[in-house]
């Protein structure tokens, strides 16, 4: 069963260049939403294990990220395929959603 990965200000730019979509939840530990939308994430990490890449981002040890993106709402979850920012959602959404762009962004591909 896959695990998000633990991305970093300095991990960011290699794993968004890759040919897989990247799926990043910025995120802090003080944040009751991020709270709520963490297990989700880590569900999509096992269930897209070898078909995307998810991953998260802690805004409070990684800032040069964040502030490139202009991220000021946490959770804030980014979709990156090919280097490039493809989707964006800003707060807590059902599982379904996240589900439905990933699959747009897996289905592009192919």
């Amino acid at each position: 069963m896959g695990k998000a990965l633990e991305i970093t200000d300095s991990t960011f730019e290699d794993l968004i260049k890759g040919d897989k979509p990247v799926l990043v939840d910025f995120w802090a530990e003080w944040c009751g939403p991020c709270k709520m939308i963490g297990p989700v994430v880590e569900q999509l990490a096992g269930e897209y294990d070898g078909k995307a890449v998810i991953g998260k981002m802690d805004v409070d040890m990684n800032s040069s990220v964040p502030a490139k993106f202009g991220i000021r709402s946490i959770p804030t979850l980014m979709i990156f395929k090919g280097g490039q920012l493809v989707d964006k959602v800003v707060g807590v959404v059902p599982k379904t959603t996240l589900e439905d762009k990933l699959n747009a962004q897996i289905e592009a591909t192919v």
